[in-house]
């Protein structure tokens, strides 16, 4: 049977493709599919210990059987056309390529109802590694991104105390000064709002598979991200 197999960051550029068509033998698990780039790309042992997988833009374990036809998608740990999806008819995730304008984005976000207000800014700064940065790359698996970023949205509104979020993430190419990602979360009373945006800054730069790439005067490297968490659906803990 054949499955199309993607790669993302620094796995596309170890395979040198981003994506191709495998042939296995039937039948088959993901565990063959990282065998096979184990004996097939150098260095791949480097990365597979922290990589996570998904067959069909789902998290998967290793042992979950293929299927003819199915999407794998390697993802090593993310750095911590665009698409946008509402959740409950409230709130809002967005991947853009253009600039992030905060204050447009966020002009008709609060209501009279709302309390507080939290937003977080991820910004590209001008250096890293104690090297001077000239830019940053995103790239993105960007139909999966949307789904996790949803996911994550939904969970935030069922655990905390708050009324809307609203997440944007760019990816492409960003200059020093320029926004990354928005996250803004309102609600009742601050302490809620507080707790959620920071829970989704953080559960968004583990689990949604967006990468990073950190340009230097002196070359380019992929951004060491965290290892994916052992249950990628793991809910924000309550005090």
């Amino acid at each position: 049977m054949q499955v199309r197999v993607l790669f993302f960051g620094v796995l596309r550029d170890m395979a040198g493709q981003s994506a191709e068509v495998l042939s296995l033998s039937e039948p088959a698990t993901l565990n063959d599919v990282l065998r096979h780039y184990q004996a097939s790309i150098p260095g791949f042992n480097t990365v597979g210990r922290s990589l996570a997988i998904s067959i069909n833009q789902e998290y998967a374990e290793p042992q979950t059987t293929l299927h003819a036809g199915d999407e794998v998608a390697l993802l090593p740990p993310v750095s911590g056309g665009s698409a946008d999806s509402a959740v409950n008819g409230l709130s809002c995730v967005q991947i853009v390529h253009e600039k992030i304008d905060t204050a447009a984005v966020l002009d008709n976000f609060k209501c009279p109802g709302d309390g507080a207000m939290v937003s977080f800014e991820g910004v590209v700064r001008d250096n890293s590694r104690g090297r001077r940065t000239l830019f940053l790359d995103y790239e993105v698996y960007e139909e999966m991104a949307i789904k996790e970023m949803n996911r994550l949205v939904e969970t935030a509104l069922a655990q905390f105390s708050i009324r809307q979020v609203l997440m944007v993430h760019r990816v492409g190419r960003l200059q020093i000064g320029e926004t990354s990602v928005l996250i803004a979360v309102v609600s009742a009373h601050r302490a809620a709002a507080f707790d959620a945006c920071r829970w989704l800054i953080d559960s968004l730069k583990r689990t949604v598979p967006i990468w990073k790439k950190e340009h230097f005067e002196d070359g380019a490297v992929w951004a060491d991200g965290e290892p994916f968490p052992a249950n990628t659906q793991e809910s924000p803990r309550t005090s």
